[in-house]
Formats: C-alpha cells, structure tokens, sequence
C-alpha cells in the first residue's frame, strides 16, 4: 500500500512517525528516509534513533533550502536519498517505510517526478508512506490512502516560534 500525507497544514511527518511507532509496537522493521532534514536535535530524531527496529536516514544540510536557488549540495543529498530509498524498497528489509518530505524535494525539482515515480515502481511488500506539501497529481493517482492536512490557524503567523518538544 502506498499512503500520502500533504497539504499546507501542520502534522504530515507527525502522522507518518506516529505510524512508525505503531509499527513498531507490532514488531514491525521500519525505515524513516528523510529529504531535505538534517537535524539531530529534533526529539523525534533523538528517541527513534535509540529504538531497536527503526533504520533512520536524513539526506540534506542544517541549512533550510532556498527554493528558488537551491545550492548543489541539496540536488547530491536528495539525489542520495533517492538512491537510499529504492535500495530500503528492494531490500525486503522493512514493513513500513517513510519518505519524510520527498514531495516537496519533487516540487523543488531536488528530484524529478518521473524518479519519485519509478520508487512506486519497485515491487515490495512494505507499505509505503510519503510526506510533504506539493503531492503531484500523479502521485496521488497511484496512492492507496492520501490525506491532506489543511491550515485553518497557526500560531507561527503570530510571530510564535517553532517550539522545542512540540514542533521538534
């Protein structure tokens, strides 16, 4: 099964970890690929990484990508996470895998649609999950689930920073 979540609004990778965890408590064997995030000090990030059964990569910088100017740094670290992706789907490894922000990497032309695509491609038994605003419409035809989180409020808007322990 192929599952999306997207949308503007907040709680896309929070759903998919919230599967993991899940997952794991079935003694499930899963992979988080994250695009686009290199950030150790994400609580999340902390506490998956301790746990038994969980393969956590993250492909990017510390640096947020500038959409409109991306460095070559992002295209090689999402071009990394793409290759790292189709290997954990050959693998057999994994019951659940996470391509945390793949689509806004797609979006961004980090990664081309026809190579995020060609990962729908491989035949696996592991379910699927991919995270991110901007799912293309084509993905989101091959997609078993997709559910979109929609903004209604945010308090970022409010000058309120993202906080520790709530948005990481």
């Amino acid at each position: 099964m192929i599952q999306i979540y997207t949308g503007n609004g907040k709680g896309k990778t929070t759903a998919a970890l919230g599967m993991c965890l899940r997952a794991l408590g079935q003694g499930y064997r899963v992979c988080i690929i994250q695009f686009m995030k290199k950030n150790h000090d994400c609580g999340e990030i902390k506490l998956l990484e301790n746990i038994p059964g969980v393969d956590l990569f993250q492909f990017g910088t510390a640096e947020l990508v500038d959409p409109v100017n991306p460095a070559e740094v992002d295209f090689e670290e999402a071009g990394k996470a793409w290759i790292k992706s189709g290997e954990a789907i050959r693998s057999g490894r994994y019951d659940l895998i996470v391509l945390d922000e793949i689509n806004v990497a797609v979006k961004w032309k980090l990664l081309s649609l026809e190579k995020q695509l060609r990962l729908l491609d491989i035949q696996t038994k592991s379910e699927i999950v991919m995270t991110g605003r901007y799912a293309a419409p084509e993905i989101i035809a091959r997609a078993d689930l997709v559910t979109e989180m929609k903004e209604i409020k945010h308090y970022f808007h409010c000058g309120i920073p993202a906080r520790k322990g709530i948005e990481y």
